[in-house]
């Protein structure tokens, strides 16, 4: 009798057992696990991803820079394919059979349930032509989304584009991005891309045996909608960009012009450039190849990237901070005989000219190498204190000016400039007592030196606002409020008091307006323009032509620098550019002679291939 009931309460345990786990299972599948929930619905429900368009970016006039544009991804779902017409579908979207046996592994590899990209950023016409035939095609849907279109193929290094994202995109953005999403890749759309990138949204449809939709599920109550990106407005004037690459067509170099009232960028180019339609739709990948393998590089952001030497244009910061530092005034005369003699007299920095007495004023107008080979040997040899500390006095002023350090331009991957430590030069001496005939060179814009065409061009707003500036910035607006960032508010100081740039502009208006200075024929009829002639030398080839301005003289409105690769002289090349884009700005009108400009539009200073290719 005991055995009867032992057993029975055996078998009674094994029944409760197996019903538990059948149970827990059930709960497991059911509550826990929802993939065979997915698997189910999948074949009743198509979960669609609504992509937002992108904020559309304005030009300081509200005139369109970058919008939208849109384009079809084909989908795939492999396990739903069903006897459809091989040859069809790669004729509708003109790829071959291997390309479709490519992708459907690929897809397949992904996940045979599924959806993923089959192929990417059909044109509407491709998407005309196969929406007439998807009945016939199980398992493939159309998913709608936008793309960038550039209305004026310009700034592309400034504006930059999108790419889709990568693995590490995907794990720093903490599950926003997924497979198959959007990201700003340069310029401007990085910087901004979370203001840019808007929110995704999501409509699940059904459909039937045949893949056809059959209306919304839950009358939507599942869906949400997409939400837009802010819109941007950029401080370029789009008109005034259009002509600067039209000058720098055909050369290489840089232009940035800015409002000093603002350190808002009028202008931002990098030459040679290219189109940046052509980064976008389904020839992308082939097109960014190809610029990648161009020897000119223009894919290099040279406006915040490239070190050039200034040249003698550094004259005018090397002016400024000596008479802060109190080693000369306006009045102080050094005699030109021809060249600066240096070291124990052996050496001689020649000046292109001979200038005799010469005074600050005089020295700007001339561009005279010796006053400032004297200014600079003031400034290390004869402070009563060691070579090297003198020096780092002179580089600590020089980083006032935004030398040697990033200025904080909205844009990814500003560089720094070089201004050199005294430790490197005391490392090459192999001794701290070396004096200033050791790096003679730097008192002119040359050796070490390094200067990116931003920091030039800011050097001239500081100059106009006569000792202070606001950040460089390409965003003035943010938003329907149009939002400005508060670090772009903040006025920063040069550290030279306002009473010692009188006699710098003073010069320089000379430079340009009156007989003997270096840039008298770029006088603009009506428009005091103050401005620095410069000829970088180049060990690699021929000079660069450097030219930097600010205009009008009083209440001015534009600060430019124009570096112009390999050209030659500063006032032959890089001038007339600046020139033409001043008076443009300022007053609408270009009286440059007509062979002055013609000079400057056939100027062809490339290297290999032409700019077409860029272009086509």
């Amino acid at each position: 009798m005991r055995n009867y009931f032992e057993r029975k309460f055996v078998i009674s345990g094994i029944f409760i057992t197996v019903i538990l786990v059948f149970a827990i299972r059930l709960f497991y599948m059911q509550v826990i696990d929802k993939s065979y929930w997915m698997s189910a619905n999948n074949n009743v429900l198509r979960r669609e991803m609504i992509y937002p368009g992108r904020g559309v970016i304005y030009d300081r006039h509200g005139k369109v820079l970058v919008r939208n544009t849109s384009v079809y991804d084909l989908m795939v779902v492999p396990r739903e394919i069903k006897g459809i017409d091989t040859a069809l579908l790669c004729q509708l979207i003109d790829i071959d059979v291997a390309g479709y046996h490519t992708r459907i592994a690929q897809a397949k590899k992904f996940s045979p349930y599924r959806a993923s990209i089959f192929e990417k950023q059909l044109s509407v016409k491709t998407y005309a032509k196969l929406q007439e035939h998807l009945y016939e095609l199980p398992g493939f849907y159309v998913q709608h989304r936008t793309v960038r279109k550039y209305p004026a193929p310009i700034a592309p290094q400034l504006l930059g584009f999108i790419q889709e994202v990568n693995e590490r995109d995907i794990t720093r953005s903490e599950g926003f991005y997924r497979s198959g999403d959007y990201i700003g890749a340069t310029g401007i759309e990085r910087s901004y891309e979370k203001l840019l990138r808007g929110k995704r949204g999501i409509t699940n449809t059904l459909v039937d045996v045949l893949n056809r939709p059959k209306g919304s599920y839950m009358d939507g109550k599942y869906d949400t909608l997409a939400v837009s990106g802010e819109g941007l407005i950029a401080t370029i004037d789009r008109d005034l960009q259009q002509l600067a690459e039209k000058l720098m067509s055909r050369k290489k170099g840089a232009v940035v012009a800015i409002e000093p009232a603002t350190g808002e960028i009028l202008t931002y180019v990098s030459a040679p450039s290219y189109d940046p339609n052509m980064m976008v739709g389904r020839e992308r990948g082939n097109n960014y190849a190809k610029l990648l393998k161009d020897q000119n590089q223009p894919l290099f952001n040279r406006p915040i990237q490239a070190y050039y030497p200034p040249g003698s244009a550094f004259k005018v910061v090397a002016a400024l901070t000596a008479q802060q530092a109190g080693v000369i005034d306006q009045h102080t005369i050094f005699n030109c005989p021809g060249g600066y003699r240096y070291g124990k007299g052996n050496a001689v920095m020649r000046c292109e000219h001979v200038d005799g007495p010469t005074d600050l004023v005089k020295s700007i107008q001339r561009s005279c190498n010796t006053y400032y080979g004297y200014t600079f040997a003031k400034m290390i040899d004869s402070r009563e204190i060691p070579a090297p500390e003198a020096y780092e006095l002179w580089r600590e002023a020089l980083g006032k000016f935004g030398l040697g350090q990033k200025l904080g331009i909205d844009l990814p991957g500003e560089k720094t400039g070089l201004v050199p430590k005294s430790d490197f030069y005391t490392k090459r001496f192999g001794s701290p007592k070396w004096q200033s005939g050791y790096n003679i060179s730097l008192s002119i814009g040359q050796g070490e030196l390094g200067i990116t065409p931003l920091q030039m061009a800011n050097i001239m707003a500081i100059v106009a606002n006569r000792g202070f500036y606001y950040r460089p910035h390409l965003v003035k607006g943010i938003g329907g409020q149009k939002i400005i960032k508060e670090e772009f508010k903040e006025r920063m100081d040069a550290g030279v008091e306002e009473k010692y740039y009188e006699p710098v502009i003073e010069g320089m208006s000379r430079v340009v307006n009156l007989p003997g200075g270096t840039g008298y024929r770029l006088r603009i009829p009506g428009i005091e323009m103050c401005g620095k002639t410069g000829t970088a030398q180049n060990p690699h080839g021929e000079n660069h032509a450097v030219f930097f301005a600010f205009a009008p003289r009083h209440n001015p409105k534009i600060a430019i620098a124009v570096f112009v690769e390999n050209a030659g002289y500063g006032g032959t090349w890089a001038g007339p550019i600046a020139n033409m884009l001043i008076e443009k700005y300022i007053n609408d009108t270009i009286s440059l002679p007509k062979e002055v400009q013609d000079r400057i539009y056939n100027a062809d200073f490339l290297t290999s291939e032409t700019e077409d290719k860029l272009t086509s």
